[in-house]
Formats: structure tokens, C-alpha cells, sequence
């Protein structure tokens, strides 16, 4: 008896126990998980933004410090209605944002002014020893921007370079063949040209001329002065030191925990500081209930296959396989009223863009209303698989169109005769060298080359002109592979908003008939995997191969290198749609 009393004393406290830890488990929790009663948002955007990370453990390893645009919107859009948000700051500096992605941010950081919120922003300096316009532009959305006092405005207009590799190309024993439709398509300028061609000039000048536009008129804007008078400090910038004071550019100079005790004094009584990825964590993500409006983003260059994400590199890349199976499970869920295409693509293989056009124009055909939204870029093959969508929305410095087509060989027979390497072959069909790097095309391969090129670019030119209801002969005038801005793209028809995720939305609820008022849940296809979930989907082969930290980490640096070398090498022939690269830009 006594033995079986001691089992349920003993057994009592165990519960007891069990009970204490599961309320103190839940009190942390609690106390983790709350949004205090007077926060300020925090957010670092000096780390860069991107669209999206790929269910790929790599890419989740990789880009686990980048922030997500859409969660920035998200949190900022969420936070602008919650009472127990007061204002938000932000570090801004020289993070290498597009300017599409800053006027996204911009739009978000504005409607949450308008809900009678401050915003700071803080900078120890807009770009050392380079540029800056682009993060001060960002900037200039906040009601006040304090400067460090060692920095400096990095406020000298917009340049973009191209390097030109023929003269090397030369020197090595190699020459690149190939050909365009037309003369704006001007990747393989790269490896044929020493410089520019008109054409070529013609279309960065207007690009850089637009960018440079709407920079100026934000920050005139913003800062209550005229377009002139930025355009003269731009023109004696930099801006060093206390001169950024004295020109009204900024509210005061401060270092940031200066900064960080006048924000939470700002903020309220025993106002805490809550990072924008924690906030969104606790209160929620907007658009979680309602009517559903599905998302699927496009990102990185267009390649056949499964989207992935490319390590060494640094590049996701937009799998056809992937997007149109998540096109052909949104259509086939009943719930869905809408489709949001999120794109951020400078383009790629043509048959792999065709394959996701066409499952746009099957999405709309059932009923299914598509809304494009681009981000920084959508150019080639970025701009062929939006131009289907019953609406497209870009923001004004987004690079888009150049609809048109390239493609090529690197003859490199001179540099194997350099080095002593000799080689010989066989053959059996007339054409059967056609892509060999050893010789040139042959009359008749060089023929069956420009009817290749001749279908492409017939079949893009046709189907923007139907997708965008325009005169085909109004298509073919803006076409010749010329890049344009969202801004000029709108008045060509290219476009038909300008604007972001929060105008795509409106644009989606409109064409699946929901009311505007009404809150509506966006589901992303496919469904988002976690780490855990990347992982597990693809084991390595052995232990030798595991993805460990320290490769990581190797990885990370060697990443810029092979991204220039990459920028450096010709475009293979699934990169045909492909846009100019840009080599240097603000």
C-alpha cells in the first residue's frame, strides 16, 4: 500500500511538473510572439533585396540574410493599420537596391505615412566613395533622414557601363559569330563591338535619361525643392559631410544610437524597437483571408526544367517545368478567383517562355484572370511570358521588353592552335557541325541559322501584338530587341499600369470580380517549402557531399568572382530572349 501511495505521490508531481513547464513554455511564448504596445519598426536595407528564394536548401542557406520584397510591403502595408505600430525606421546606405525595388519600398513607406505614422530613416553614409542616388532616392520616402556625420551623399546622377570583349577575344585566338533581331538587341555587342553601336548608345542613354527623371522628380518632391535645384546639386556632387545639412538633403546628422534613443522617445511611452521580419511573424501577413488570389513567381533567367538556384553563380533561375505545373495546380484550384505572375527575369531559353505563355493563355481560358507584376527587370524572354496576362503592371525604372532574339557561337579554333591543342572529327548530315566552336557556319548552316532567328522573332512580335492588342505594325516599330523603362513601356502599350504588388492586387480583385473593400488571401504556388522541407527533398548522394556551413560560406565569396567571369563569357544557345547584361548600374 504504501508502495503504490509513494507511485501516485510521485505521479502527482510529475503532472505537476509537466503542467509548470507547459505554462512556461506558453508564458515565453507569449511574451516571444507579442507585438508591444508602442512599436517602432525596424528594418535594415542595406543587406539588398531579392523577389524571392528558391525551395532549394542552398538557396535557404545563402539568402537567408536578404530581405524579401514582398515581406517588406507586407509588414510596412500590415503595420500601417495596427495601433500598436507608431512609426518605423529604416537603415538605408549603399545596398546596391534596383530603382524598381526602391520605389516599391518608397510606395509602401508613403501609405504607411499617410496613416499618420513617422518614418526615419537613418544612413551612416548614401554610398563611401561611390554612388548613392538610388538609396538616398529611397530615402527621401521617410518624413526624416539623418545622415552620420562622417558620411556623405553620393549624389552624382546615373552612369551605366558596358564592357566590350572583342579586342581580348582577339588576342586569345577567338571570335564570336552570330547575329540579332535587330539592332537594340544588343547582347552580343558584348563580344563583336568595341564600343557602342548608335543603336546601342541610343537605347541606354533613354533608359539612364528616364531613370535620372524620375529620381529627380522624387526627391524634388520629397524634399520640397524643384527638379532644377537637385539636378544642380547633383551636378556639384557628391554631397560631403554637413553640406547635405546646409542643401536641406537631410534632417540632421546624428550617429545611429543617437538616432535609435530620439526614435523610441518618438515612439511612445516605453516604445520598443521590433524588426519587420519578427513583426510580420507575430501579427501576421495582410491577405490571409477572404477570396483566394493565387501567387507564382518567376525568377531568374528562363531555362527548361525545374526552377533551381545555381551556387556558384549566385542565380535562381525560372524553371518552365515549375511554373507551369503551379499555373496548372492554381487553375485547377476551385478557390482560386486569380493569378498574380511576380516576375523579376532578364530572359533566357525561348521554347522554355513559350511553354509558361502558353499556360497563361490556358489560365485565362478557364476563367482564371492573370496579372503580371514585374519587379526590377523583366526583359526577353521576361517580357514573352507576361505579355499574355490581362494586365501587366511595372514600376516606372523597371527594365522591360526588348522583344527581340539572339544567338551564336565563340569560334575558338585560333585559341586551340595557341596552346597546341589540335582536334578532328566526323560528321554525317550536311548541317551536322552547325554548333560546333571548331568552324564557321557553313553558307547553307548560316541560312538555316537566320530562319531560325526569322521564326523566333515573327512568332514573339505576333503574339505581343495579340496579347497586348496593338497593330502589329506599332509592335515591330517598338520592338528591334530595344529595352525600355515601365515608365515609357506604359505610353508605348507595352505596359498597362504602373504601380506594385498592392496595384497588382487591385488589379486582380477587379478582374475576378471582388469588391475592392474586401480582403482577399493570397496562396502561393507552389506551396513554400521550409529548410527542413528543401532538404529533405534532396538528399545528397553521400556524406561528401553535404551542404555544410563552411561551404556556404566558401561559396559566398567566391559567388561575385563567378559572376563576373560569367558576365564575361558568351550567352549559350538557351539564351536567346536574353536581355543586354548590365554591367554597371545604379
Amino acid at each position: 500500500m504504501r508502495f503504490s501511495k509513494f507511485l501516485t505521490v510521485l505521479g502527482t508531481i510529475f503532472l505537476v511538473i509537466i503542467f509548470i513547464g507547459i505554462g512556461v513554455a506558453v508564458g515565453v511564448r507569449a511574451v516571444r510572439g507579442r507585438v508591444p504596445s508602442h512599436t517602432v519598426l525596424e528594418v535594415n536595407l542595406e543587406r539588398g533585396l531579392i523577389e524571392d528564394i528558391p525551395d532549394d536548401p542552398m538557396a535557404k542557406a545563402m539568402l537567408s540574410d536578404k530581405v524579401i520584397v514582398r515581406d517588406v510591403v507586407d509588414a510596412i502595408d500590415r503595420a500601417a493599420d495596427d495601433s500598436r505600430v507608431t512609426g518605423m525606421m529604416a537603415t538605408i546606405g549603399d545596398s546596391g537596391i534596383g530603382i524598381a525595388e526602391a520605389q516599391e519600398i518608397r510606395d509602401a513607406v508613403l501609405r504607411f505615412r499617410a496613416k499618420k505614422k513617422f518614418a526615419v530613416a537613418f544612413s551612416e553614409t548614401f554610398g563611401e566613395a561611390g554612388p548613392g542616388q538610388t538609396a538616398y532616392y529611397l530615402a527621401t520616402a521617410f518624413d526624416q533622414i539623418y545622415l552620420q556625420p562622417s558620411g556623405d551623399i553620393g549624389l552624382i546622377g546615373v552612369m551605366w557601363e558596358n564592357s566590350f570583349l572583342k579586342g581580348t577575344l582577339s588576342k586569345l585566338g577567338m571570335q564570336f559569330h552570330g547575329d540579332h533581331r535587330y539592332e537594340y538587341k544588343s547582347a552580343l555587342n558584348r563580344f563583336t563591338e568595341t564600343k557602342y553601336t548608335p543603336a546601342h548608345r541610343e537605347e541606354n542613354e533613354r533608359v539612364i535619361t528616364s531613370w535620372y527623371g524620375q529620381e529627380l522628380r522624387g526627391i524634388a518632391e520629397a524634399r520640397r525643392m524643384t527638379p532644377d535645384e537637385v539636378r544642380s546639386l547633383v551636378d556639384r556632387g557628391p554631397i560631403l559631410g554637413r553640406e547635405a545639412l546646409d542643401a536641406h538633403l537631410v534632417d540632421g546628422m546624428a550617429y545611429r544610437d543617437e538616432v535609435y534613443e530620439q526614435v523610441k522617445k518618438k515612439g511612445g511611452p516605453g516604445a520598443e524597437l521590433l524588426y519587420l521580419s519578427k513583426y510580420l511573424e507575430r501579427a501576421g501577413r495582410l491577405h490571409n483571408k477572404g477570396q483566394t488570389i493565387a501567387l507564382i513567381y518567376g525568377v531568374g533567367g528562363v531555362a527548361r526544367g525545374k526552377s533551381g538556384y545555381d551556387p556558384i553563380f549566385g542565380g535562381a533561375n525560372m524553371g518552365s517545368d515549375t511554373v507551369a505545373a503551379a499555373f496548372r495546380a492554381a487553375v485547377d484550384d476551385k478557390d482560386v478567383k486569380a493569378i498574380i505572375f511576380r516576375i523579376d527575369s532578364p530572359g533566357g531559353s525561348y521554347v522554355a517562355s513559350d511553354t509558361i505563355w502558353r499556360e497563361v493563355v490556358k489560365a485565362r481560358k478557364a476563367g482564371k484572370p492573370v496579372i503580371a507584376s514585374m519587379g526590377n527587370l523583366a526583359g526577353s524572354g521576361g517580357y514573352f511570358v507576361a505579355m499574355a496576362a490581362d494586365k501587366i503592371v511595372a514600376q516606372p525604372g523597371t527594365i522591360t521588353a526588348s522583344i527581340g532574339v539572339l544567338a551564336g557561337k565563340m569560334l575558338t579554333s585560333g585559341f586551340w592552335n595557341k596552346i597546341g591543342l589540335s582536334w578532328d572529327e566526323v560528321h554525317a548530315g550536311a548541317n551536322a557541325s552547325m554548333w560546333t566552336g571548331l568552324q564557321d557556319y557553313s553558307p547553307a548552316e548560316w541560312q538555316r541559322f537566320q530562319a531560325w532567328l526569322d521564326r523566333i522573332y515573327v512568332d514573339f512580335t505576333g503574339k505581343v501584338a495579340e496579347g497586348r492588342k496593338l497593330p502589329l505594325p506599332k509592335v515591330l516599330e517598338v520592338a528591334k530587341g530595344r529595352i525600355w523603362t515601365g515608365e515609357d513601356a506604359k505610353n508605348l502599350g507595352l505596359v498597362d499600369e504602373l504601380g506594385g504588388f498592392d496595384q497588382a492586387i487591385r488589379l486582380a480583385k477587379k478582374a475576378a470580380g471582388i469588391p475592392e473593400s474586401e480582403e482577399v488571401n493570397i496562396k502561393r504556388f507552389p506551396k513554400e517549402k521550409s529548410f527542413l522541407e528543401a532538404l529533405l527533398s534532396r538528399k545528397p548522394d553521400n556524406s561528401e557531399r553535404e551542404a555544410g556551413d563552411a561551404l556556404v560560406r566558401t561559396l559566398r565569396v567566391i559567388q561575385p568572382v563567378a559572376s563576373q567571369l560569367k558576365m564575361a563569357l558568351p550567352a549559350g544557345n538557351d539564351d536567346v530572349l536574353r536581355m543586354p547584361l548590365v554591367a554597371s548600374q545604379p
